[in-house]
C-alpha cells in the first residue's frame, strides 16, 4: 500500500534528526538530548519502518547491522581508485630534517622560506576508505596491498561514527568523496570489552588493533557492532564538489562540516622546527591520549606543493611518519633456529619465552645474519632486551643477564614446541616416545651460535657470500620451492588464492612439485588422489589457474624470485624492457643505466637468468602461460613513449627529480648514463661531457625549454639523429 504523506513526512524528519544527534554525539561530543529520548526516537522510526517497508532507505540510522555473508563466502576485492600508498618512516630528528631538504631541493624553496605542515598522530588501528556519492555513503575498502582492498562496506557501517549520510547544514555536500582514515578501538573500551569477553567465557583479545583487524574480517555485521570501533579521518582521496581548497586544513573544515570525524589531534604548524616539538609532545602524553599510537604524520598543508611532489613507487613525496621510540622488555632466549629463505639465504632467528613488547606478545625474531649474534654475544639461555624498532619489528638488542653456571632443570621441559619434528606414529596409533629437535635448531643451555656448514634442510654444503651464507642448491632445497612457489602464487604475481603454504607443502610432498612452474602443469587425477582434496575444491583451483595464465609482465617477473627483484623493481624493468627476451639478453652495463639499478643488482638479475635452472624454470612457465605487456600510469601513446632519457647539467626551471618525473608521465623512461639506445639528452648550465658522448652517438640534445614542449604536447620528438646541436 501506498505510504501516507504524514507518515513519509515523519520517518524522513525523524532520520535527519538521529543522523544530526549522532553528529553532535560521536563527532562533535556535544549532545543535545539523553540517551533515552534519543532511543525513544529511534524506536519511533523502527516502528514507522515494519509498519512501512518502502521508508526503509540504506542511509537511514537503523539499517546499520546488514545480513551476513553466505557460509564461507570472502570479500570482494576492488581495485582503489586512488592506490593507498605506505609512509615513509622516519626515526630521528636528522632523517626528519634530510627529509625537508629532499622537499626543498625538489621544489628548488629557498632555506629562508618555511613549509606549513599538517600534523596528527600516527595511530596503530587498521586503515580503510570510505567513499560518499552524492552525500550518501556506498563504499569501505581495505587498504590490502594499497592497489586492490576487500570490500567491508557493511561491517563499516556498523562503526556508530561513520555517517551513513554527509550533513548539507552548513555547506552543500560533494558529488563525490573518498576519504582516508583509521578503524580503532580507545584503549579504556578495549579494556571493557575484554571485561565482557571474560565475563561471557570468552578469552580476552591481545591488543586494540588485533581486536580491530579481527572485528572487521568478520562475515556477520551483527557481530561487527559488538566492538567499539571508530573511524578517524586523516585523508582526502577524491572529491568532485562546487568548491576550490587551497590546503589540507581547508579541505579538513570542510569534512567536518559534512560531519565526518577526526580524532581532534591534528594541527598546521610552520617549520620542521615545529614539527619535531609536535612529535616530542605526542610522544610525553603517548599513553594520555585514548588511542594506541607509534608516532606522527606531517603533511605538506598546500595541495599544489603535494601536486607537483608527486609519489614513488611506494610512498608519496609529501609526507612522512616520524616514529616514536620503541618499547623494551626482556626475556630468555630459549633456541636460535637457522631458516632457509626463498633464495636459498640462511637466516637465524631467536625463539624467546612469550613476553608482551608495546601491547604485542612476541615469541620469535630475526637475528639477521651470524655477524649480528656474534655482535650481540648472544648464548642459549641468556636473558636478553626485546623492543619492537618503530613499534613494528620485534628485535633482540642485547644481553640483560647472562647465561651461566648449569642448565635449570626444567631447561629441556620448556623448549618451543614448535621446534621439535613431527611425532612419529607407530602402526597402533600410539606417539612414538622418542621426540628430536629439528635441525638447525641450537638449544642446549650456554652453546654459542654458529652457521651450519650444511644446510638444515636439505644437507647441501653451504657458501658464503659476504656476510650472509647460502644454501646453492637451488629448487632441489624443499624450503626454496616451495618459498617460490608459494611467491608464484602470491598476491604479487599470479593471485592464486586457492593455494596456500600448507597446500603447496602437500604438491611437494606428494612429489607433485619440482619446479613452481608445476603449479600450471597439475593433474587434476591425481590432485583427487590426495587427503582433503574433493571434486569440487579440484575443479575450482583448474578454474583459478585457467584465469590465470595471463599475467602482466611486472608480475611475472614478481613470480620468478630474481634475488633483489620486488614489485617496484619489477615494474621499472617491465617499463624499460618490451618483453621477457630483452630483458633476459640485457648485459650488466645496459642494466645499470636504469635509475634504482646499482651494479650489485644488475649482476644478480645478469647471474638468475643464466643459470640453467632459470632457463628451464621459464621453459617450462612459458609452456602454460601468456605475458602481457605492464599497464602503465604514464601515458602508453604519451609524447615520450618508448623514448630513453638522460638527463645532465643544473636544469632552471625544474628539480631533477620533478623533470624525471615529467618524463616517466609521458611515457618516456628516464637513465643515469648515455648510450647508443638513448634516444634524448636533456641539458641544463654545465652539462659536463655527456653532451659531447652524445653528439658523438648521434643522440638529440634538448634544452629543457624543448623538453617541456615535447612533454606539454607543444611539440614532437624527432626521429633520427640530425637535430644534435
Amino acid at each position: 500500500m501506498a505510504v501516507p504523506k504524514k507518515e513519509a513526512e515523519r520517518a524522513k524528519e525523524l532520520r535527519s534528526e538521529l543522523i544530526r544527534h549522532d553528529r553532535l554525539y560521536y563527532i562533535e561530543s556535544r549532545p543535545e538530548i539523553s540517551d533515552a529520548e534519543y532511543d525513544r526516537l529511534f524506536r519511533e522510526l523502527v516502528a514507522l519502518e515494519e509498519r512501512f517497508p518502502e521508508l526503509r532507505v540504506p542511509e537511514s540510522p537503523t539499517q546499520r547491522v546488514g545480513a551476513p555473508l553466505p557460509e564461507g563466502q570472502g570479500f570482494e576485492k576492488v581495485a582503489h581508485a586512488v592506490p593507498m600508498l605506505s609512509i615513509e618512516s622516519l626515526f630521528t630528528e636528522e632523517e626528519v630534517r634530510e627529509f625537508e631538504e629532499k622537499v626543498r631541493r625538489f621544489l628548488k624553496t629557498p632555506e629562508s622560506e618555511e613549509f606549513d605542515w599538517a600534523v596528527e598522530p600516527k595511530f596503530d588501528g587498521v586503515s580503510a576508505s570510505l567513499t560518499y556519492e552524492d552525500g550518501v555513503f556506498v563504499r569501505g575498502l581495505t587498504r590490502g596491498d594499497g592497489t586492490v582492498g576487500e570490500d567491508i562496506t557493511a561491517n563499516l557501517r556498523t562503526v556508530r561514527n561513520i555517517p551513513l549520510s554527509l550533513s548539507a547544514e552548513r555547506r552543500p555536500v560533494p558529488r563525490l568523496l573518498e576519504v582516508r582514515g583509521e578503524v580503532l578501538i580507545p584503549r579504556a573500551e578495549f579494556a571493557r570489552f575484554n571485561r565482557r569477553r571474560e565475563a561471557e567465557g570468552a578469552a580476552p583479545l591481545a591488543n586494540p588493533r588485533n581486536a580491530t583487524s579481527g572485528a572487521l574480517r568478520r562475515n556477520d555485521p551483527a557481530e561487527v557492532a559488538r566492538y567499539p570501533l571508530e573511524f578517524h579521518t586523516w585523508e582526502v582521496a577524491r572529491i568532485e564538489c562546487g568548491e576550490e581548497f587551497v590546503t589540507h586544513a581547508e579541505r579538513f573544515a570542510a569534512l567536518r562540516d559534512w560531519g565526518l570525524p577526526d580524532a581532534g589531534e591534528g594541527r598546521v604548524v610552520r617549520g620542521i622546527d615545529a614539527c619535531i616539538a609536535y612529535h616530542d609532545d605526542c610522544e610525553a602524553r603517548r599513553f594520555e591520549i585514548p588511542f594506541d599510537m607509534d608516532g606522527i604524520v606531517a603533511k605538506l598543508d598546500r595541495l599544489e606543493l603535494r601536486e607537483r611532489l608527486g609519489r614513488t613507487a611506494r610512498a608519496q613525496r609529501w609526507q612522512f611518519a616520524h616514529k616514536f621510540a620503541p618499547v623494551e622488555a626482556t626475556s630468555t632466549l630459549r633456541a636460535i633456529e637457522v631458516q632457509v629463505g626463498t633464495n636459498g639465504r640462511l637466516t637465524p632467528r631467536a625463539h624467546v619465552d612469550p613476553v608482551e613488547v608495546g601491547g604485542v606478545t612476541v615469541r620469535h625474531t630475526t637475528l639477521h645474519n651470524a655477524d649480528h649474534v656474534a655482535k650481540l654475544g648472544l648464548k642459549i639461555g641468556d636473558s636478553v632486551f626485546l623492543e619492537r624498532a618503530g613499534d613494528v619489528i620485534p628485535q633482540v638488542m642485547g644481553v640483560a643477564k647472562p647465561a651461566e653456571g648449569e642448565a635449570p632443570e626444567d631447561w629441556d621441559e620448556r623448549i618451543p614446541e614448535e621446534l621439535f619434528e613431527e611425532p612419529a606414529v607407530g602402526g597402533d596409533g600410539e606417539v612414538g616416545a622418542e621426540r628430536r629437535v629439528r635441525e638447525g635448531v641450537l638449544w642446549r643451555f650456554g652453546t654459542s651460535f654458529e652457521m651450519p656448514e650444511r644446510c638444515p634442510a636439505c644437507g647441501t654444503a653451504t657458501v658464503q657470500e659476504g656476510k650472509y651464507w647460502r644454501c646453492p642448491n637451488d629448487l632441489a632445497c624443499p624450503p626454496q620451492l616451495v618459498g617460490r612457489t608459494e611467491l608464484l602464487c602470491g598476491r604479487k604475481a599470479f593471485e592464486i588464492d586457492r593455494l596456500g603454504k600448507k597446500l603447496i607443502r602437500q604438491l611437494f610432498e606428494a612429489g607433485l612439485l619440482e619446479s613452481p612452474a608445476d603449479v600450471f602443469h597439475l593433474d587434476p587425477e591425481k590432485l583427487l588422489e590426495l587427503e582433503r582434496w574433493g571434486r569440487k575444491s579440484v575443479d575450482n583451483l583448474m578454474a583459478q589457474l585457467e584465469e590465470r595464465r595471463r599475467v602482466p609482465f611486472d608480475r611475472f617477473l614478481v613470480a620468478l624470485a630474481i634475488p633483489e627483484v620486488g614489485s617496484a623493481t619489477a615494474k621499472l624493468l617491465a617499463r624499460s624492457f618490451s618483453d621477457l627476451e630483452r630483458l633476459a639478453a640485457a648485459s650488466e652495463e645496459e642494466l645499470v643505466t636504469l635509475e634504482g639499478i646499482g651494479p650489485e643488482m644488475a649482476r644478480s638479475i645478469r647471474t638468475w637468468f643464466e643459470r640453467d635452472s632459470s632457463k628451464a624454470f621459464l621453459a617450462r612457465l612459458l609452456e602454460r602461460v601468456e605475458v602481457l605487456p605492464l599497464e602503465t600510469s604514464g601515458q602508453a601513446g604519451g609524447p615520450l613513449a618508448g623514448k630513453a632519457l638522460v638527463f645532465t647539467g643544473t636544469l632552471e626551471e625544474l628539480s631533477r627529480a620533478e623533470a624525471k618525473r615529467l618524463a616517466e608521465e609521458a611515457g618516456g623512461r628516464v637513465t643515469s648514463s648515455i648510450s647508443a639506445k638513448t634516444d634524448f639528452l636533456v641539458v641544463g648550465a654545465k652539462p659536463g661531457s655527456k653532451r659531447k658522448k652524445a653528439e658523438d652517438l648521434g643522440v638529440r640534445v634538448l634544452e629543457e625549454k624543448e623538453f617541456l614542449d615535447l612533454v606539454r604536447g607543444t611539440d614532437s620528438p624527432a626521429e633520427g639523429s640530425g637535430d644534435v646541436e
